[in-house]
């Protein structure tokens, strides 16, 4: 969809940004990084939760607390991509059952870090619901994802970073058309055709001018990591990435390797059989 073909819409998409440290607080756990230990019927995996991420760390270590997430299924597992898990609906659930809509009742400001976190290999990151019915990208309040993905070679990424520029001049746009939205409707009001498009030309212009300035790059990190490890580049910028495994990632090559049915749902159970916080 071209930027012209947008300003009727006014989409609105917004970007949450990494969370900032308030000096004043002082909670020991700021800024911390915390380790958990996710014992799962195929073997353990530990994971470290980012202290940049702080809402999203804290409530999972909340969750591991009360024992959320023992007897949860990885309920959705795509090889090449990721597996999930984090429904408590899952908890005992028959064969066959679609999942994937439990939570705890709340979601979680997004805390997108890009591209300081991104979707590499072995990422922990949060699920959500879709742009349409959540622009503001909150994050499920207990649902995540381990990546898995696959390498890709540099043209590949080159070309995937082209479309990420394009999104982001996308977003921008429509960000300036809610800005100006009261002169969007007053111009349509009165039919003013050529006002319209004066108008549009300038949001155009302004976009094309701020993006520019700082356009959407994949960081040479990432980009060393996805030619190398692997993982899912275009989910970057678009889901909080909230920590990583730092040992374990062979018992999620084995989860990923699970017969699924059509739901992606894996036709064994495997279910994580409890969670705990690592003292460091």
């Amino acid at each position: 969809m071209t930027l012209k073909k947008t300003i009727i819409t006014l989409a609105v998409i917004l970007v949450s940004l990494c969370a900032v440290a308030n000096t004043k607080n002082t909670n020991k756990m700021e800024n911390k990084d915390a380790v958990v230990v996710i014992t799962t019927s195929l073997g353990d995996i530990t994971v470290r939760l980012y202290g940049d991420t702080p809402k999203h760390r804290d409530n999972f270590l909340k969750l591991v607390k009360e024992g959320y997430y023992d007897g949860v299924l990885f309920h959705r597992v795509i090889r090449d991509f990721m597996v999930q898990t984090g429904d408590p609906d899952s908890k005992n659930a028959p064969t066959g059952k679609m999942l994937g809509t439990g939570d705890p009742g709340y979601t979680i400001d997004a805390e997108i870090c890009y591209p300081k976190h991104f979707h590499k290999f072995g990422a922990l990151a949060a699920a959500r619901t879709g742009d349409e019915v959540n622009p503001e990208r909150k994050s499920s309040g207990s649902q995540f994802y381990i990546v898995t993905g696959k390498t890709y070679n540099d043209s590949t990424l080159a070309q995937m970073e082209k479309r990420m520029q394009q999104s982001q001049q996308q977003e921008v746009f429509n960000r300036l058309a809610k800005e100006n939205r009261d002169s969007i409707m007053t111009l349509r009001r009165n039919r003013d055709r050529e006002g319209l498009e004066k108008l549009q030309n300038e949001l155009i212009e302004q976009t094309m001018k701020e993006t520019a300035a700082n356009p959407a790059k994949i960081s040479d990190d990432a980009r060393k990591a996805y030619t190398t490890v692997g993982g899912t580049p275009h989910l970057d910028g678009a889901y909080t990435v909230f920590g990583e495994v730092i040992d374990g990632m062979d018992v999620i090559k084995e989860i990923q390797k699970a017969e699924t049915d059509r739901n992606d749902r894996p036709v064994s159970d495997i279910k994580i059989i409890k969670a705990t916080i690592k003292e460091q």
